[in-house]
């Protein structure tokens, strides 16, 4: 698999909406926010906001009340008009240690048959077929220990104790309007707040095309989808092709944490080199 480290922090930055380096890469990393495994699972998932909460709640505070005693002069005076949000926001540097990846879990499925049947967590695997896996390393930053991400090593069954995987291609915010459009209940009511994935690469597919970008390494255009674990006791099975994880309105930004870190984890970053279309801009 032809993908350095380089290009795998522009496939984060793309799927978390802001600018991500590894350690090596900065030169002067004053004021950048570091960023772990456990955090990544925070930002992917609940957004900045959230992440910012619960990462830097005193600064992240402060910089609120900036805003809501200053009002929107600074706002305008530091971000000009043509500048969307998520853009300022590619401005904050997010620092990744230089062992975030594990390559030993890298797989290619680019070009396997989709013959091969698999369970993961008692359920059937829907291996990413077409797509590159770039493994997190994962193993051992959770305090419940390695059970959820099974044994290693090839196997078609399922091990004890072991999560079911599942796909995830959008964050909670921009999954809200999705639910509002798309997923819909049979009484065409939205199955409700939280974090929605997919035990069916194809689904996530459908909304990763805001998550594509042009690599500056090699120009190639990609899209990228987080590849999870799940924790069965704690989604809901909406349909075959949709897991929630619920997350109430109201709910804490550091509940929030909590309920997702025990539910919902990336282990993969996959990427699939697509002709080049609508993309996401980078830096």
């Amino acid at each position: 698999m032809a993908v350095d480290k380089y290009i795998l922090t522009e496939a984060l930055s793309a799927i978390l909406g802001v600018t991500v380096k590894l350690q090596s890469d900065c030169k002067d990393s004053d004021g950048a926010i570091k960023l772990d495994i456990t955090s990544l699972t925070t930002l992917a998932l609940l957004g900045y906001d959230a992440f910012m909460l619960v990462a830097q709640p005193v600064s992240f505070l402060t910089s609120l009340l900036t805003g809501w005693f200053i009002g929107d002069q600074k706002k305008s005076q530091e971000t000009p008009k043509n500048e969307s949000a998520s853009s300022s926001l590619r401005k904050k540097l997010f620092v990744i240690p230089d062992d975030f990846f594990d390559p030993k879990f890298d797989f290619d499925f680019t070009n396997m048959s989709e013959s091969d049947e698999c369970t993961r967590g008692d359920e059937p695997y829907k291996r990413p077929y077409s797509w590159m896996r770039f493994a997190l390393k994962v193993r051992d930053k959770y305090p419940d220990g390695n059970a959820w991400l099974g044994t290693d090593g090839w196997r078609s069954r399922s091990a004890p104790g072991e999560w079911p995987v599942s796909y995830h291609g959008t964050g909670l915010k921009e999954a809200e309007g999705i639910i509002q459009s798309h997923y819909k209940a049979g009484d065409r009511q939205a199955y409700g707040r939280g974090i929605y994935s997919s035990p069916d690469i194809k689904v996530s597919d459908v909304y990763a095309e805001s998550k594509s970008f042009i690599s500056q390494k090699n120009g190639k255009t990609y899209k990228v989808i987080m590849q999870n674990r799940i924790n069965p006791k704690k989604r809901e099975i909406k349909n075959k092709d949709i897991w929630l994880v619920p997350i109430p309105e109201g709910t804490s930004a550091a509940k929030e944490k909590e309920i997702v870190e025990s539910s919902i984890r990336p282990y993969g970053l996959l990427l699939k080199e697509v002709e080049g279309k609508k993309t996401c801009s980078q830096n």
